[in-house]
């Protein structure tokens, strides 16, 4: 089994991903956005902002050194989740919301970008599993404008990848969860009300980060090919389409 890159893997569903692919025998690489993070056991943890332009390329190529010049899927969890609110001065939430773009499309736009090309110049096979959201579909807070936008430019991302290069056996999967024990989510449960928030979920709970990174490892290492360009919705029914 080859190397597996996961971002955003130092807490909740990165780190619950990194698990589950690790204990069914895939080769890890974590990351995570400071340095100091240490991975589980032999699981090594690179450290990259992507708040910096430059921190994809840096990261996919420290990867690929640790993978001995070859990786076999690229998991893109990373992400920013911070209130935008509207009336905050002109500047300030267009930096918000530029941020945010790049930490969770554009960095995983490069990655991805990065990883067709590799598999492409080797000429093997390659799987990419996009961590969206809920939101890309449903839309999100109104302190949040920034978050579903990039979440729903990550879906038509993976769609398009999928559409384009599935001729040449890489294959790309997406999962959109909705509200998940992580401590991401933490400051928004609180802002929507808390428990309240669970009368809209038919399930009667949010999903817990290992169930997410159950769906991840099953697109990354078993789903046919025929299930390509595919959205696994897990959010309890709370949106359904």
């Amino acid at each position: 089994m080859g190397h597996i890159l996961v971002t955003g893997s130092s807490r909740g569903i990165g780190k619950a991903a990194l698990a589950a692919l690790a204990a069914r025998g895939a080769k890890v690489i974590g990351h995570a956005s400071r340095a100091g993070v240490q991975g589980a056991g032999e699981v090594p943890i690179i450290a990259a902002d992507f708040g910096d332009p430059l921190a994809a390329q840096s990261l996919w190529d420290r990867a690929l050194d640790l993978a001995d010049g070859e990786i076999d899927a690229v998991v893109n969890n990373a992400g920013r989740f911070e209130a935008n609110r509207l009336d905050r001065s002109d500047i300030e939430w267009l930096d918000a919301w530029e941020d945010t773009m790049r930490v969770n499309l554009t960095s995983a736009a490069q990655l991805s970008r990065l990883a067709v090309l590799h598999w492409q110049k080797r000429g093997f096979a390659g799987r990419l599993v996009h961590v969206a959201s809920r939101a890309a579909y449903r839309g999100d807070s109104p302190a949040h404008w920034h978050y579903a936008a990039a979440k729903s430019g990550m879906v038509g991302m993976h769609k398009t990848i999928a559409r384009a290069y599935a001729k040449d056996g890489i294959l790309s999967f997406a999962v959109t969860p909705g509200f998940t024990d992580t401590s991401m989510a933490d400051d928004y449960l609180a802002s929507r009300g808390g428990p309240g928030l669970l009368a809209d979920i038919p399930l009667g709970r949010v999903a817990t980060p290992e169930e997410i990174a159950s769906i991840i490892a099953f697109c990354a290492l078993d789903a046919p090919p025929s299930m390509t360009g595919a959205v696994i919705d897990a959010n309890g029914a709370s949106f359904v389409r």
